[in-house]
């Protein structure tokens, strides 16, 4: 462990860490758009940087490394000024579309230049050019939002090992995309959706959520679609799920989600969706109630089994259950029913 002093406060870190890191973990706010706690550091939009003493000009604080009586200073007028005019060099080559763009009100960029006071753009000039690909299913990409932050970069390559993004170009010219680029799914994507959520503006957004609006509230549940056990929060508006967000407290997959954990649950609402069990009678599928539904399976199966023997009944089990509902599964069919006759979807 080492000692530094950040903003006049003595601040206790482990050698290795980064400034932003000690600052972060004392409570002191630097600002960031490149930086994400489960990527490595980049230091590409130059926004978190802060005074260190004996050190000409300002550093970038999450690359910076500790050290023995460090002293570093975070909200100086030089500071401040240095991230305001990052700010408005972002902006000046950003499309100002706010109110439309699907980010609006969530957008960090948005909120930083709230914060920082920018109220014009001072550099005006020549702009990128601008590719916006949609035809997928699941992912519009504006490259006129990007911001050239990283982010998407080393999430795909780092945490989903997909390598669909890359740099590409330099200077002016620079940006991020595919190789040749290929539109998405030519280039290796599995839509994921894990860029997405890294995404600090508008350039990665998710296609079916696209008019959703800003949700209620958020509910925190685990994914149905296998057994892994991964958690999201639902994003819900008038009582109807509009979207996924990634959880990072979500202790088996973080920010990483499948397909269809991201982008499949517009089942919930679906007119086609069964909401009650069906009994064959007369030959049709009718409603029933839950205790005739259970009532009318136990009467069956102890017929079945009464008259051919517990070894003419089978279960097939699912992995959208839980482990706890895939046990009592099996034990019902060897304890209950007397039979091995046990399947599962899962199973290769």
């Amino acid at each position: 462990m080492v000692t530094l002093i950040i903003d006049g406060k003595k601040v206790r870190a482990a050698q290795g860490d980064t400034v932003l890191q000690a600052a972060l973990g004392a409570g002191i706010k630097i600002p960031t758009l490149c930086h994400l706690a489960d990527l490595t550091p980049e230091g590409a939009c130059r926004l978190c940087v802060v005074e260190i003493k004996g050190v000409r000009g300002l550093t970038a604080s999450c690359t910076y490394p500790v050290s023995e009586g460090l002293v570093v200073d975070t909200a100086t007028p030089a500071v401040l000024a240095g991230r305001k005019q990052v700010l408005e060099l972002l902006l000046a080559n950003h499309p100002q579309e706010c109110l439309t763009c699907q980010r609006n009100l969530t957008c960090e960029l948005q909120r930083l230049a709230a914060e920082y006071g920018v109220q014009a753009i001072p550099c005006q000039g020549e702009r990128r050019r601008r590719v916006i690909e949609g035809d997928n299913p699941f992912i519009v990409r504006d490259t006129a939002k990007c911001i050239l932050c990283g982010r998407c970069v080393r999430v795909c390559k780092d945490i989903q090992g997909c390598n669909v993004f890359e740099w590409t170009e330099r200077g002016f010219d620079a940006e991020v995309g595919t190789a040749f680029e290929e539109k998405l799914e030519q280039a290796g994507c599995v839509f994921c959706g894990t860029c997405v959520s890294a995404c600090p503006t508008g350039a990665l957004t998710a296609k079916p959520y696209h008019g959703a609006g800003l949700p209620d509230r958020k509910v925190k549940t685990t994914c149905p679609f296998c057994g892994v056990g991964c958690n999201f929060d639902l994003n819900v508006k008038n009582n109807r799920v509009t979207g996924v967000s990634a959880n990072l407290t979500s202790a088996v997959n973080g920010r990483l989600a499948c397909v269809k954990g991201r982008f499949g649950l517009d089942y919930i609402h679906s007119p086609h969706r069964l909401t009650a069990p069906l009994i064959r009678k007369n030959g049709l599928l009718t409603e029933a109630t839950w205790d005739e539904a259970l009532d009318f399976v136990a009467r069956r199966l102890t017929e079945i089994k009464q008259k051919y023997g517990p070894d003419a009944i089978g279960a097939l089990s699912s992995a959208r259950c839980t482990n706890e509902e895939n046990y009592l599964m099996q034990k019902f069919m060897r304890a209950v029913v007397g039979t091995n006759n046990i399947d599962h979807c899962a199973r290769t």
